[in-house]
């Protein structure tokens, strides 16, 4: 799309240098198509991530837990892109495609670390204290949930043939992702937990939350 921008910004001086009874009229021009397609995947993406922060705010019910979760997502993206670019990635059809698909993996660690650190607020710990407390016991699990992901698109990096090329950069991202997304998993995600997150003992709990408490709760105790 790029190059077919450049070309278009100099065809009026290639026109220029014409007869005037000589038009020059674009016959075919594929980018259209590319781009549409190209835009069609960034909407998609923007839908995903909306969906998957509105499933975490159904289960977690709380606003402030939410917006844990909700900002890892974004700054796992924009890491991701940092390591496409060193790479020297291009965004284009499979690497848009591989961001969407990684979308739920890249908060399925940050869930998992605040979803413990929850448990020991909930227990009556202090944020901070429970924010250290839940980080140490849960960052090996993290590390492992990390690796085995990214370990199933290890053998589509070192794929061969035709089918093998076209898939490296789209396995390559989901992988920078899920690194990315590990990584914040173990370091902000237990940061904001104990600025943010506070102690509801004793408080009352927003309309949704004792709304969906009732659907919820047979559902626990057969757990």
């Amino acid at each position: 799309m790029a190059v077919v921008d450049n070309i278009k910004k100099v065809l009026p001086q290639f026109q220029a240098q014409l007869p005037a009874s000589i038009q020059m009229v674009t016959f075919y021009d594929r980018s259209q198509t590319i781009r549409a397609a190209v835009n069609d995947v960034q909407i998609t993406l923007l839908i995903a991530g909306a969906l998957v922060i509105g499933v975490i705010f159904i289960f977690l019910r709380r606003v402030r837990a939410t917006f844990i979760p909700a900002v890892a997502l974004p700054i796992a993206v924009v890491g991701t892109f940092a390591g496409m670019s060193l790479l020297g990635f291009n965004l284009d059809n499979l690497s848009l495609m591989a961001l969407t698909l990684s979308v739920g993996f890249v908060v399925d660690d940050a869930i998992v670390m605040l979803e413990n650190i929850v448990r020991h607020v909930e227990a009556g710990e202090k944020p901070f204290e429970a924010a250290l407390k839940g980080s140490s016991e849960i960052g090996f699990t993290i590390l492992s949930m990390t690796i085995s992901l990214a370990a199933v698109f290890i053998p589509v990096v070192f794929m061969g043939g035709i089918v093998g090329r076209l898939l490296h950069e789209f396995a390559l991202t989901i992988i920078i992702a899920i690194l990315i997304s590990g990584l914040i998993s173990v370091t902000l995600t237990p940061m904001l937990c104990a600025r943010i997150l506070e102690s509801e003992r004793g408080k009352k709990h927003n309309a949704f939350y004792r709304a969906s408490e009732s659907t919820f709760n047979p559902y626990a105790s057969r757990l």
